[in-house]
């Protein structure tokens, strides 16, 4: 039997061992919402990664993010993000969603230096009443 994702145990004594992506969500600097406004309005040098698959992109996603889902990634980083040196920010849906963190490993594999994930994601997002862009976005 698999480990369910995400871990229910976060802040336990001694945390199970989730492989290689729960390794990756632990180590990757958590970026929040408050943080992430904040780049975005004073328009901040960074890369925002949606990692959802294109259709949701198309639908609605963070202002100015940049489709990037798991199976894109080794064809599409390195002409979207040229510079490994940049600070990216990737995100799916929410906490449940593990595409960011797919994601996330994949860049870092690749060489990128500063990787951050905003694990609540699209959904903590809307909550908060933030603006999408994106053609369902237009429509609200």
């Amino acid at each position: 039997m698999s480990p369910s994702w995400p871990p229910r145990n976060i802040g336990a004594e001694k945390p199970q061992t989730f492989g290689t992506l729960w390794v990756v969500a632990s180590t990757v600097d958590h970026i929040s919402r408050e943080s992430l406004q904040q780049k975005i309005e004073s328009g901040a040098d960074f890369a925002l990664v949606d990692a959802l698959s294109p259709m949701s992109y198309a639908t609605s996603h963070l202002p100015g993010a940049i489709n990037l889902p798991p199976e894109s990634v080794d064809g599409r980083a390195q002409r979207r993000i040229p510079d490994r040196s940049t600070e990216v920010v990737v995100y799916c849906s929410d906490v449940t969603c593990d595409s960011s963190v797919v994601v996330a490993k994949r860049l870092i594999e690749l060489g990128y230096e500063n990787v951050g994930h905003y694990a609540e994601g699209k959904n903590d997002w809307v909550a908060a009443g933030l603006p999408l862009e994106g053609g369902r976005a237009a429509l609200g």
